[in-house]
């Protein structure tokens, strides 16, 4: 339920029909704006063919729209001070050991890099995007460094205070991960293809359509495998059960951010159709993992058969 593939494949065939998608783009700026556009209009078109279909097809739709939010999350406050911000993202990633997630993520990254490292290819690096206090690329260090891989990590956020403790843990623990200071929105010139994975987790939501296919050109600029992509699966069940979860935390923002980005989780065909404007073509998929949908984006192919 909110993903609504019937009604939202329907409009989707009628886009891809027209020849006319995905929409060509010249500059980040219009791809941006493109986007924004394209899913604007695929929302509404779906509402057009539920109310059509009606009966429970519109009633899903009509909570899904009900449901749907821009409000922005606490955590991405800039009038919230870094402490509070630390005290956040120490919470969400209290949140992520006891559901147990990271190892799920770890293993995931882990099939993709094992398939990097190869003879012709002995050492690969990862760059992960918003990356918090660091709780998923520690853990991805500590396994690469058990099952001694040649992998080089870089983890990055836009928040210092997010870094200078994520390279304080890194040290202490010899691992081989770096934290930088990074604005996924807005990459530097890395050389291109300077690294095998580009990762971002649990944030694709904190974008825009439009932010988030930026992220996926500029990943296919600096990338040689795959972008993967990991968030919340769009449901009425984590609807309720992300807040539930994050109040366990006594912490009543974290609480209010878990409800807000419940509610901002793309459906899996918004992320396929966001993927294939910001690349050009359809060599991507979306799949679920419940509660995950993971987005896979291939830049060559290198693991694309294989993943």
């Amino acid at each position: 339920m909110l993903q609504l593939k019937k009604e939202g494949g329907l409009v989707l065939e009628t886009l891809r029909a027209s020849g006319e998608f995905p929409p060509a783009w010249h500059s980040m700026e219009e791809l941006e704006k493109t986007t924004n556009n394209v899913i604007s209009l695929f929302l509404e078109e779906r509402y057009c063919i539920s109310q059509k279909l009606g009966g429970a097809s519109l009633l899903t739709e009509v909570l899904d729209r009900m449901l749907r939010t821009t409000d922005t999350e606490f955590m991405d406050d800039n009038t919230l001070s870094e402490n509070e911000k630390m005290n956040m993202v120490q919470a969400l990633d209290r949140q992520n050991s006891m559901m147990q997630l990271y190892p799920r993520y770890v293993s995931l990254l882990l099939s993709l890099l094992e398939k990097v490292v190869t003879r012709e290819h002995p050492n690969a690096s990862i760059l992960e995007l918003a990356s918090g206090s660091g709780g998923l690329a520690v853990a991805l260090a500590e396994a690469v460094q058990n099952k001694h891989l040649p992998v080089s990590i870089t983890a990055s956020d836009i928040v210092p205070q997010f870094i200078e403790e994520g390279n304080r843990l890194a040290t202490e623990k010899k691992l081989p991960l770096h934290f930088q200071l990074l604005n996924a929105f807005d990459l530097p010139e890395f050389p291109e293809g300077r690294f095998d994975l580009m990762v971002m987790s649990q944030s694709l939501h904190h974008f825009t359509p439009g932010q988030l296919a930026i992220i996926i050109a500029q990943s296919a600029k600096h990338t040689k495998n795959a972008f993967v992509g990991i968030d919340g699966y769009r449901s009425i069940l984590l609807a309720g059960g992300v807040p539930l979860m994050a109040s366990l935390q006594c912490i009543p923002a974290f609480a209010l951010d878990g409800l807000t980005s419940a509610r901002k989780f793309y459906s899996e065909l918004e992320l396929d159709i966001i993927a294939e404007i910001a690349t050009g073509k359809r060599d991507h998929r979306v799949t679920c993992d419940w509660p995950l949908s993971i987005l896979t984006v291939h830049f060559d192919g290198a693991i694309r058969n294989k993943t």
